[in-house]
């Protein structure tokens, strides 16, 4: 028997031990890497489970019990700032984009890779587009909304409680109360 397949064993039993402790040491750091990056004060209730890249002037404000999977990008900038409801669920790869400024009410679950941004590039004779500005209108997300996978919500939309969006839809104008939408531009599927 070789010394490799010797030590495979116990270094597994090991790994398998340890499991727990790494995960809650991972978290523990993401939840601090956060904290770190915003004001006001993080609440130790939120659940944040990896990287978060955070842009701009950090003005994030967080409810209580709000799990973010990894990989998002919160940015703020000028007085804008983003308010996340109690209970809000975030998924992998989300954008929150603010510079007028989002808010997303209790209970709402926002699936992977959506794009939520309350502005955009403006256009000027002469101008580079990056150097051109930006026109921003804000945007408010109600309680218990449940936004479906690849969803962008553009500048200025107000989706209403307990409503939802399919999966890859582009959200250009207000949702209702209650309101299944889906489709680009995003339109009226049924009511709940």
């Amino acid at each position: 028997m070789s010394l490799k397949s010797l030590m495979v064993a116990p270094l597994r039993a090991l790994l398998r031990s340890t499991a727990s402790l790494r995960e809650s040491t991972r978290r523990l750091y993401a939840h601090a890497a956060l904290a770190a990056q915003i004001h006001p004060p993080l609440p130790s209730s939120v659940v944040v489970l990896g990287r978060t890249q955070v842009h701009g002037t950090g003005a994030l404000r967080f409810g209580k019990d709000i799990l973010l999977y990894p990989d998002l990008h919160l940015e703020t900038q000028h007085e804008a700032s983003i308010e996340l409801g109690d209970g809000v669920v975030i998924s992998r790869g989300v954008h929150l984009v603010a510079m007028a400024g989002i808010r997303i009410g209790k209970g709402t679950m926002i699936g992977e890779y959506t794009s939520i941004r309350d502005a955009n590039h403006q256009r000027a004779e002469g101008i580079a587009i990056r150097d051109a500005g930006h026109s921003a209108r804000a945007i408010t997300i109600g309680d218990e909304v449940w936004i479906g996978r690849g969803v962008t919500v553009l500048a200025g939309v107000t989706i209403g409680d307990g409503a939802t969006v399919g999966a890859n839809a582009v959200v250009t104008r207000d949702v209702a109360a209650g309101e299944i939408v889906g489709g680009v531009p995003a339109v009226p599927l049924r009511k709940r």
